[in-house]
């Protein structure tokens, strides 16, 4: 069974291993991105804990191991939502999701989608979105998840992508293995 808390400073040393992990495996399927990841893997890993940066962990409940990490934001970026407009609708914004591929057949990166569909349904908001760069092979799996894309933009000649889903509830999450609590 898993479950989504919010990270704490104890999860930096998990979460920087998760983060090394992650890009260790990209590198070696030669996906892009992998560079920037393991790079930056002290840097995302120290913002567990910190006051208003909302770092959630996705944790195994019987070892407690961290299977993955993501950032939830109550406010849309404008980079790749321009419109103030479409920014003021109630929403829940992904950021720096990251999953460990050892737990790849629990499918924890469509889990920490649906508990956040299922957490944004609950608060009465609208939309999850969740953006990302010029990594169409990213973009394609995010799609398989139900993820459309909304618009791209560009950022320093660098392709990105807006994305996003209506928040629903997602009352089959239990029998996946995840708690809804």
């Amino acid at each position: 069974m898993f479950k989504m808390r919010p990270a704490t400073a104890d999860d930096i040393a998990p979460i920087t291993d998760l983060i090394r992990t992650r890009a260790a495996w990209m590198r070696e399927r030669e996906i892009e991105g992998w560079d920037g990841w393991h790079e930056n893997a002290d840097m995302l890993a120290g913002q567990a804990g910190i006051s208003g940066i909302p770092v959630w962990a996705l944790v195994h409940t019987t070892s407690g191991i961290v299977a993955g990490v993501t950032s939830v934001f109550e406010n849309t970026p404008s980079l790749g939502w321009p419109d103030e407009t479409e920014r003021a609708e109630s929403a829940l914004f992904l950021a720096t999701t990251v999953t460990d591929p050892a737990y790849a057949h629990h499918k924890p990166g469509s889990l920490i989608a649906w508990w956040a569909l299922h957490q944004a349904a609950i608060q009465g908001r609208s939309w999850v979105r969740r953006g990302t760069g010029p990594f169409p092979g990213l973009v394609a799996y995010y799609e398989t998840q139900g993820w459309r894309v909304v618009r791209t933009f560009q950022q320093d000649g660098v392709t990105g992508y807006a994305l996003a889903r209506c928040a629903e509830l997602q009352p089959h999450l239990p029998s996946l293995g995840m708690s809804l609590t």
